[in-house]
Parts: C-alpha cells; structure tokens; sequence
C-alpha cells in the first residue's frame, strides 16, 4: 500500500473569488516588478509570518519567558530535531 503526500492546494483552489482577467493583470504586475521589490514584498511577508507565529505561541503559552517563546519558533522553523541540535533542549521553567 502506498501513501501519498496531500498536495498543498493550486493557487485557483486557493483563490476562487478572483477572475481570470483579474489573475492576468495581477501576474503581469508581479512579473513586471523590479527585483528588489520582489526581494522586499517576500522580506514583509517572511516578518508577518513570524510575528503571527510568535503571536500564537504567546497566546498558547501565557506564561513563557521570551526566551522560551524564541526557543519554540526555533522548533517551528527548523522542526524540533533541529531546532534542539542547534539550541538545545528546550527549558521550561516551573511555573508555581
């Protein structure tokens, strides 16, 4: 029996609302976009993603000091295999 990996979704299926004419356009403009504004569009959304990510880990664990907070986004990012490899175990100070 052979498992397949779920495909993440096509980017129609992720954007059913927009038209073919408006998906055009959108592309043309992207591809039309200088260099560095390409480099500083994906800059912003890598640093929204980790505010967002840092955002659910304060929300999941209130009382976390900042450094176990930086500790988890470590196993976010890098998986926990790697994440503990480069940064050690992770601590997690009792909480009384």
């Amino acid at each position: 029996m052979t498992t397949q990996k779920k495909q993440p979704p096509t980017w129609r299926q992720m954007h059913l609302d927009t038209t073919p004419e408006a998906e055009a356009v959108l592309f043309k403009l992207l591809r039309a976009a200088p260099t560095w504004k390409k480099w500083r569009r994906m800059e912003d959304m890598n640093r929204t993603t980790r505010l967002l990510a840092v955002i659910g880990l304060r929300r999941r664990y209130p009382q976390a000091t900042e450094e176990e907070i930086r500790r988890r986004l470590a196993d976010l990012i890098l998986g926990p295999e790697l994440a503990e490899r480069v940064y050690g175990p992770l601590y997690i100070e009792s909480r009384s």
